[in-house]
């Protein structure tokens, strides 16, 4: 008969024979592992070992829970439910997969045992693991598969680990966002959005405003420090765009996603707040973009009709209409001893430049509320030295908290930004020849540097402001740029030698602009069917939304909201949990 041994003042809790299937194993549960290892065998004796923290949950007899939950009521045997990786074929991110063992026991007495002992050591290892959740559902999102994603995939993994859910299928827009801010959360330990970037959108709005609400602090004044969110974030992909799930866990998949929020995974998240006096504040977390970006957005809203297809068609048409757009550009720089946009580093898992920035910004007070209060003082008036001002014509300016990483850009548009250093990446890519543009265009779904190129900068910043230019005042700008410019013939820019200082003491340069009178052929001929006038100004494209005014005010928040994942795992994590 085997000896169970149950040791609590080591850190062996229990260890025994069990069966799997016909062959024996030593099982044994530390304090942080379960693992078992094959008795039989001499040699190449296969062993698994599942950390505790991953175990979704443990089941008396033998039952199965995908596709569909099967239960066998036996007395001598109890299933095990955990984490299992695979690779995702890509180069970052990994696949999350529900694995199932059933051990055998060669009494029911010790079959009680391990269940009381790997249930008990689920609380001691997973006191960040939700309880009670509140999930959206948008029915209509994608091609319309979130209400069958939940309730096949996600939902019976939910009830495996004893998840209370209490579920609302939206029905029209912003329902979300009004619920968080009107209806009592009590009891919740988080949210989860069942849909795409739109549905992640209007959580992440409605909590950060439920948030400050309950503070007594006003979203729309960009000097307030804002009160981080108590509640986590989980998102499961159902969506036309899933940019933040991809560049937060590094799959688009709801299984996947669904484990990170079983588990109980926390990874801060930078939110950029936008502002403009006429208009409520908004939030980005993914894609700020003006010219280019914004008028692929607003030229997709005219062919919903087509799906997903309608952003490669409209990305087509907004690349031949050849636009730019003037305006003046100006921005906080961030430390740039502690990160750089081209540094050529990735933020995985266990990020350590994030990881910094949390004791950095945690450092001067124990209290979440008081965040930001030692960074206040950089948008007051006695900090406009620091400010850079560029003034030019613009093919897109665009701001990132994150790589905004996707399918078909797996290094997204700014490869080495970061989840949660409290910054963001501005790019800005001056007016060029189509074909130049097009180089630009075409890195984003190669591995080659996209800002190797003499008309794109990049900059890593705390803020922005943006302003569009009257095109009169660009025509004059450019006349006086001739006169006292120097023309880089290669690229056909003027170059305005050294820098001015404005009046308010922060740093004005004049930014490389203009085309050669052969680009401009180029220009013409690719235009096309395509080519009209172009309008002055374009429009902002916020996550997704179009917003209603084009001079604006963006601000970081570092580490504002979290989410249920652990950013994006490196492939070499693959075979840590079983070998």
């Amino acid at each position: 008969m085997d000896i169970c041994r149950c040791r609590m003042d080591t850190d062996v809790r229990l260890e025994s024979s069990l069966w799997v299937g016909n062959k024996r194993y030593r099982a044994v549960l530390t304090g942080w592992y379960f693992n078992w290892t094959e008795v039989d065998k001499n040699r190449d004796k296969k062993t698994v070992s599942v950390p505790v923290a991953e175990v979704i949950g443990v089941e008396e007899g033998q039952v199965e829970i995908l596709p569909q939950k099967c239960v066998e009521d036996t007395d001598k045997d109890f299933t095990v439910f955990y984490v299992k990786r695979s690779s995702s074929g890509g180069s970052y991110g990994l696949l999350w997969r529900l694995g199932r063992t059933q051990f055998s026991c060669p009494s029911r007495v010790l079959r009680d045992q391990w269940t009381q002992h790997l249930r008990a050591a689920l609380k001691t290892h997973g006191p960040l693991r939700p309880h009670r959740l509140l999930v959206f559902i948008n029915p209509f999102g994608g091609k319309g598969r979130g209400r069958k994603i939940y309730h096949s995939l996600v939902a019976p993994l939910f009830e495996l680990a004893g998840i209370n859910s209490h579920v609302i299928v939206t029905v029209q827009a912003n329902q979300a966002r009004d619920h968080l801010l009107k209806k009592d959360l009590t009891g919740f330990d988080g949210v989860v959005c069942v849909g795409g970037d739109g549905m992640f959108s209007e959580v992440l709005h409605g909590l950060i405003g439920r948030t400050q609400q309950e503070a007594g602090l006003s979203e729309n004044d960009p000097t307030v420090a804002l009160q981080p969110c108590p509640l986590h974030i989980g998102i499961i992909p159902a969506g036309s765009t899933d940019c933040v799930c991809f560049a937060t866990v590094g799959v688009i998949d709801p299984v996947t996603s669904a484990l990170h929020i079983i588990i109980g995974d926390s990874q801060p998240l930078d939110v950029c707040s936008v502002h403009n006096p006429s208009a409520v504040v908004r939030y980005s977390v993914s894609l700020l973009g003006y010219g280019f970006y914004g008028d692929v957005l607003a030229e997709s809203e005219k062919h919903r009709w087509m799906g997903p297809l309608r952003y490669d068609y409209s990305g087509a048409t907004v690349y031949l209409s050849n636009r730019s757009y003037a305006g003046v550009v100006q921005y906080l720089p961030a430390d740039p001893l502690l990160s750089s946009p081209r540094d050529n580093t990735r933020c995985l898992s266990g990020c350590s430049v994030c990881s910094r920035s949390t004791e950095r910004l945690f450092h001067h007070s124990s209290d979440s509320g008081s965040l930001y209060s030692s960074h206040l003082s950089q948008f007051s008036s006695d900090s406009e030295g620091e400010w850079v001002s560029v003034k030019g014509r613009f093919r897109c300016v665009s701001l990132t908290c994150m790589s905004s990483s996707c399918p078909k850009s797996p290094l997204g548009l700014s490869p080495s930004a970061h989840l949660a250093d409290g910054t963001a990446d501005l790019i800005l890519v001056w007016d060029t020849h189509p074909l130049g543009f097009l180089k630009f265009l075409y890195r984003h779904i190669t591995t080659q540097d996209q800002f190797d190129l003499p008309f794109v900068e990049v900059h890593r910043v705390k803020a922005i402001r943006f302003s569009p230019s009257p095109e009169e005042e660009e025509e004059d700008d450019e006349e006086k740029l001739g006169m006292s410019g120097a023309v880089n013939e290669k690229e056909g820019h003027h170059v305005q030698d050294g820098e001015t200082r404005s009046s308010n003491g922060s740093q004005q340069h004049l930014a490389p602009r203009g085309v050669t009178k052969h680009q401009k052929g180029i220009s013409s001929l690719l235009c096309g069917l395509c080519c009209r006038k172009a309008p002055a100004v374009s429009v902002w494209n916020c996550d997704g939304e179009i917003l209603p005014f084009t001079e604006l005010l963006c601000r970081v928040h570092g580490q504002l909201v979290r989410l249920y994942a652990r950013g994006i795992e490196d492939g070499a994590a693959a075979n840590t949990s079983q070998q």
